[in-house]
């Protein structure tokens, strides 16, 4: 590069098209679908294998315990990215790139929510233990009914957070071709040779989705009296 290329690389400005972003957006909206259903399933799915995984790392035997924190450790410290790889470009089983995606968020954000409910439980006051017991209840009663309850109410700032997390994550999955948002405006920004005004669009819808998924959640604690 020479002083001239540099001279024009600092002083160049990139511009946001007004235009071009509002003739895109029904399109970028498009892979709305994708990017919302890839969020909801991956969460609720997500929620599911964590509450297992949390009763399994607080009550089973200790070999099970042992699997279940390498679980943790392992889905919590690799990049999502390179999870999407191995599961869609590794497997010699080749999975569709929703069940990739599906997989990946799935198995990532169970990592996280494990150790939210595991806190949240241990949180909980012992007494409610013993009086439950001194009740005759069983453990997977005093679970259900008691326990796991009072866990959502005192998770749900926490689990805001995974289904942000989750939600903005999604735009991983145009890495491997599923048409969500972000790979709509990739596509429209490499015709159009403005990559500057779609991304910043996709930007926007990411977080007024965030605007969202935030207004749930104050929405929820009102009605639990967090």
């Amino acid at each position: 590069m020479d002083l001239n290329d540099f001279i024009l690389g600092v002083n160049y400005m990139p511009k946001i098209n007004l235009r071009l972003m509002i003739d895109s957006l029904p399109v970028v909206l498009q892979g709305i679908p994708y990017t919302l259903g890839l969020t909801l399933i991956s969460f609720i799915l997500g929620n599911v294998l964590a509450i297992l995984l949390t009763l399994v790392y607080l009550y089973a035997p200790v070999i099970f315990q042992l699997m279940t924190r390498f679980y943790i450790s392992f889905f919590r410290g690799i990049p999502a990215l390179v999870l999407l790889f191995m599961l869609y470009f590794g497997l010699p089983y080749q999975l569709t790139a929703i069940q990739a995606v599906i997989i990946c968020f799935t198995m990532t954000s169970s990592a996280f929510l494990t150790e939210i409910y595991r806190g949240a439980i241990l949180g909980i006051d012992e007494g409610q233990w013993d009086a439950a017991r001194a009740l005759g209840l069983p453990f997977w009663i005093i679970i259900r009914k008691i326990i796991l309850p009072q866990v959502f109410r005192l998770s749900i700032p926490a689990l805001s957070n995974v289904a942000m997390d989750l939600a903005k994550g999604t735009s991983l999955a145009a890495m491997i071709t599923v048409p969500e948002m972000f790979q709509k405006a990739k596509m429209i920004g490499g015709r159009e040779f403005d990559y500057m005004t779609l991304y910043v669009l996709v930007a926007i819808i990411y977080w007024l989705i965030c605007i969202g998924i935030g207004y749930l959640q104050n929405r929820l604690e009102k009605i639990f009296h967090y």
